[in-house]
């Protein structure tokens, strides 16, 4: 995979370099946009980049406070804007977690240990890999680079 990138990066340096400075940052922008849009999705059909399916949660106590049941789909608020941002300026695009988010984020990411509240006991998370790219992904920032330089 980081051999597709180094292709791409390759590929697009060239054809960006020739682009304004004004020019670069929308396309960056808007390169970070689409990458957001797919993370989105992706972390929403609960999928690490390679198409296989994220691992399930604990089965334990379903029930929380005052009978509220927990079934939801994993990381509905992280995937949010408010905390998965899209950045892009001259040089780079970027998608991060942002903040408390990204430390949550970063436990799924590489399977980290966390305490599950504050005092808590001490909890193994499964490696998830919410951002990452695929070959969409990849397909889709060559199709932004083209879309870019042919506007």
């Amino acid at each position: 995979m980081a051999d597709d990138l180094t292709a791409l990066e390759d590929w697009a340096a060239p054809l960006l370099a020739q682009l304004a400075p004004p020019a670069r940052r929308r396309a960056a922008k808007a390169i970070a946009t689409a990458l957001r849009k797919s993370q989105q999705q992706r972390i929403a059909q609960q999928q690490n980049p390679d198409g296989s399916a994220f691992a399930p949660r604990k089965g334990g106590k379903l029930r929380g406070k005052q009978g509220r049941i927990k079934r939801g789909a994993m990381f509905a608020k992280l995937r949010r804007p408010k905390y998965l941002k899209a950045r892009g300026d001259g040089d780079t695009a970027t998608v991060e977690f942002i903040g408390h988010a990204g430390d949550i984020a970063a436990v799924h990411q590489y399977g980290r240990t966390d305490r599950v509240s504050k005092r808590g006991p001490l909890v193994r998370y499964p490696r998830r890999r919410l951002l990452g790219f695929s070959a969409a992904d990849r397909e889709l920032v060559r199709d932004q680079i083209l879309a870019q330089l042919t506007s």
